[in-house]
Order: structure tokens, then sequence, then C-alpha cells
């Protein structure tokens, strides 16, 4: 069975220190309000209570810096409520908030799939390569295997599969900042113009970093070539 496109959803809530403040509801009734100039109408469009929706406005017009909902002598129909430029803004921003946690699960969910997460660790270590933002194509998953420092530098080994390994020379003050230990997942990445592409399986090479694969596609440009492997 194919999976669904999109299988994590959520709801947004912005809370205070002051307490709740902003969610799916009062923003549909902020809308409402707007859209209708009746607190009574837009509490039937939410649906909510008249009650629990005046309770609403005044919980977030003392909770938000600037008034969010005004009485109003005039209107849409003949005297009502109206939203302030303020509350325009907001639920504007928060509309756009929504949009980008939603992009964000959808991309979360994405990653499960191809990866195949089951646990906490793994998780966590999905979210992790989500929030790197790098140019590099070539990133390397995996927890470091072993340690082993010089005078200068320090050679870290990532296991990025029970039979492939990588190899990372890298400072030992990076070392201490990164404060690797064995065990803790890294991301390595390598730059495409470092990577020796050899046809065969007989090169006398003494570079240790040797991964196999097969090519999947080529795309030619005026000088280089761009050759990708799986």
């Amino acid at each position: 069975m194919k999976p669904p496109s999109t299988l994590l959803t959520g709801k947004l809530l912005i809370d205070t220190a002051m307490g709740s403040f902003l969610g799916d509801k009062r923003i549909r009734l902020l809308e409402a309000i707007d859209k209708t100039g009746s607190i009574s109408q837009a509490a039937k469009a939410v649906p909510l209570s008249y009650k629990a929706a005046w309770d609403a406005v005044d919980d977030m017009n003392n909770v938000a810096p600037e008034p969010l909902v005004l009485r109003s002598a005039g209107g849409k129909h003949g005297g009502g409520t109206a939203l302030t430029s303020f509350a325009r803004r907001l639920i504007a921003f928060y509309r756009a908030l929504e949009q980008e946690s939603q992009l964000a699960l959808e991309k979360l969910t994405s990653n499960l799939h191809q990866s195949g997460v089951s646990d906490v660790a793994d998780f966590r270590q999905v979210l992790r390569r989500m929030s790197m933002k790098t140019s590099a194509r070539n990133q390397f998953a995996g927890p470091v295997a072993a340690i082993k420092e010089g005078m200068v530098d320090t050679e870290v080994t990532v296991q990025l599969a029970p039979t492939l390994a990588l190899t990372a020379i890298v400072t030992r003050e990076s070392a201490e900042t990164m404060n690797l230990a064995l065990g803790r997942d890294v991301l390595a990445f390598v730059k495409a113009s470092s990577i020796l592409l050899l046809v065969g399986e007989d090169q006398r090479i003494s570079a240790r970093n040797r991964f196999s694969g097969t090519v999947t596609s080529i795309h030619q440009g005026p000088v280089n070539a761009e050759v990708t492997l799986a």
C-alpha cells in the first residue's frame, strides 16, 4: 500500500507567560469577526457559544501588546465589533507560521519514510539533519566509531553501515569544539571536487575512503561533468 503523501499534521498553539494566547480556533474566530463584523455571527461560524467567543476575545486583548478587537459604532451589520490592524497582522503571521510548520512536518514525514527510523535516537538524528543548512550534497551520517588523537590533528572514524566506514581528519581544537565522543552521531560532508572517481576494482591508490557504486546520472557541462552514484 502506498503511504499517504502527508502523514503528520499539527495544530499551532502560541502561549505566553500569562497563559494561552493563540490557536487555530481563536484565529478562526478573529477571521470570522473580520468577515462578519459581529461577535455572535463569528461565534456561530467557528462554532463557539457567544460567551466563549467573548471570553476568548477578552483573553486575547488582555495578553496581546495591542488590542485585537474593538467595539464599533457602525459596521457591516449596523454596529458590532471590528479587528484592529495589529490583529490582521497577527493573523497573517500565524497563518504563515502555520504553513511553515506544516511544510516542516511534511519534510519530516518524507525523511521518516526514507530512513526507516524506529526509536527516539533515530528521530533526533533526522531532526538534526533537517535543521542543518548546507549546500553540500555529499552528506554521510553515522556514529563515531573511533577517535585517534595526534599532536595536532585528530583522526575520526564514522560508521556509516556495518561494513562501511569513513575516516576524517580534523584539528584537535575542532574535535574538542564539537565535543566528539565514541557513539555520538555526526554528519560528514565531502566536497564534490575532492572526490576521485575510478572505474574498475584493481586500483592502486592509498585512499582509505573508498566507496563503490553504480552511476545513476551524468550531467555534462562545458568543462566538467557531474556524476551521481548510488
